[in-house]
């Protein structure tokens, strides 16, 4: 189950366990693709694992280069993602609503940051900790390996559209 010995998000309120948003959770996940092959009650175990907080508007949710080992998934409000560049400083690369996932490379490879997260206004967000996917892989091998995959298909994803994005400019550096 989710361990909550010390707030990850210290610049958050902690709101409790997910599993108490149960419904919430579910409304948000429920209609995106990656959560079609979920019944409600893997719904309902995947929330045992993890925690809900509230960001108010301006927050840093957590800064590019910080340790983490946990992912967020939006529940309400949204985020910008922010990558620092030295040369034109920092540029907004995305935002991401409800139902969208940040933080999911340090999830799976416990690496820095690689960007900053910021909110735009109110959110509430649901986190998912390594420790916790691992105990989930342990107690409920069907569902942790559902949610491997779901990481899986979400950095593969992630890759793919980096990819198509930067494509015009390898193809223009090789020309």
């Amino acid at each position: 189950m989710a361990s909550t010995s010390a707030p990850v998000l210290p610049n958050l309120a902690y709101l409790g366990a997910a599993s108490n948003y149960l419904e919430e959770i579910y409304e948000v996940l429920g209609p995106l693709a990656l959560f079609e092959d979920f019944t409600p009650e893997e719904h309902s175990i995947l929330c045992d694992y993890m925690e809900c907080y509230a960001a108010a508007s301006d927050t840093a949710i957590f800064q590019e280069g910080e340790q983490g080992d946990f992912m967020l998934l939006v529940l309400t409000g949204s985020v910008n993602v922010i990558k620092h560049d030295k040369d034109s400083g920092e540029k907004v690369v995305s935002e991401v609503g409800p139902g969208g996932f940040l933080g999911e490379m340090s999830l799976v490879d416990g690496q820095p940051r690689f960007a900053t997260c910021v909110s735009t206004g109110p959110t509430d967000v649901a986190v998912l900790h390594r420790r916790d996917l691992a105990g989930m892989v342990s107690g409920h091998p069907q569902i942790g390996i559902k949610v491997l995959l779901l990481l899986l298909q979400l950095v593969t994803r992630r890759l793919r559209d980096a990819t198509t994005r930067m494509l015009p400019t390898i193809e223009s550096n090789l020309t």
